[in-house]
């Protein structure tokens, strides 16, 4: 099919993965979206890497602005692929995910555009780059720039189409992704259900993935592709050869990540209030600017 009408509905499943089925099909599976104790995650590397194994799938650590992690994971991993990742919060809202080649490049990315722009009493938080200004130095990186859940979360504007949606920010600023979130675990179903419509009208690239932060959760949703290697995953998912499966968490589920994220943020409190204010600020400038325009364009008429 043509780029923009692609139909994804038998590359996209909402449905539990069968990893033996997949494997016995030739297919490689990996959770694209998870956080270690390395971030806001509750969970170890150690952890992560055996029920990787155990369970026959591999796996992208893609800390909040932290590498450590992921690096780990990439040095320790014993018959589990693993893909050098992480997921950048942007000042101006939006979480990116980034999939490299090598940890090599990985960790020269975060070195030049990520750490010196954290924020170091909030380091988890939005770092002091725009989504714009990410996505061009990933340009000259080998991987590939996904927009994390870009449908949410809740009233936070976490998603780059979200933003876009509501005029935050310019739609070109899409152009820049390779790919997009098809199903993230952490999200409702009916804005997975609207990513999955955004893959169909774009023809980008997709992928999918838990957003664990507990480890009872990894593994839930991932990304399939029929390859053997970190490039040639990579490759096949650059040209949409892939399948994501998965479905969202429960209630419950959520609850309990809610919590431990709550938990883990709290010695930040004071600033993430600082950087939320900053992020939520330009928005409210925004919508009292539309309003006011749509008021005056009634009057007119």
């Amino acid at each position: 099919m043509t780029r923009g009408t692609r139909n994804t509905r038998k590359e996209i499943h909402f449905e539990r993965p069968n990893l033996k089925r997949l494997a016995e099909e030739g297919f490689t599976s990996i959770d694209m979206h998870l956080h270690t104790d390395h971030s806001d995650g509750h969970m170890t590397v150690e952890r992560v890497l055996k029920k990787a194994k155990d369970c026959g799938f591999g796996v992208a650590v893609t800390d909040h602005n932290e590498v450590t992690g992921s690096l780990k994971a990439f040095a320790e991993r014993e018959d589990v692929l693993v893909v050098p990742a992480i997921e950048i919060s942007a000042s101006d809202g939006p979480h990116i995910l980034a999939y490299f080649h090598s940890a090599r490049d990985l960790r020269d990315f975060h070195s030049r555009h990520v750490e010196p722009k954290q924020r170091k009493n909030a380091p988890w938080l939005a770092i002091r780059s725009s989504t714009q200004t990410i996505v061009d130095a990933l340009e000259s990186y080998n991987g590939l720039t996904v927009a994390a859940h870009p449908y949410g979360y809740l009233v936070f504007n976490k998603g780059v189409q979200k933003c876009i949606d509501l005029e935050y920010m310019p739609h070109s600023v899409l152009d820049g992704f390779d790919g997009l979130e098809a199903i993230c675990g952490g999200m409702g179903h009916s804005l997975n259900a609207r990513a999955v419509r955004l893959v169909e009208r774009t023809g980008k690239c997709f992928t999918g993935g838990t957003d664990a932060h507990m480890l009872g959760d990894v593994g839930g949703v991932v990304t399939c592709a029929r390859a053997s290697s970190l490039s040639e995953f990579l490759e096949e998912l650059g040209k949409c050869r892939n399948l994501v499966i998965g479905k969202e968490k429960t209630p419950a589920q959520k609850l309990v990540t809610g919590t431990v994220l709550m938990g883990k943020h709290s010695r930040y409190f004071m600033p993430s209030m600082r950087v939320h204010l900053e992020q939520n600020l330009p928005r409210v400038r925004h919508y009292v600017k539309r309003k006011t325009r749509d008021l005056n364009g009634k009057n007119a008429r």
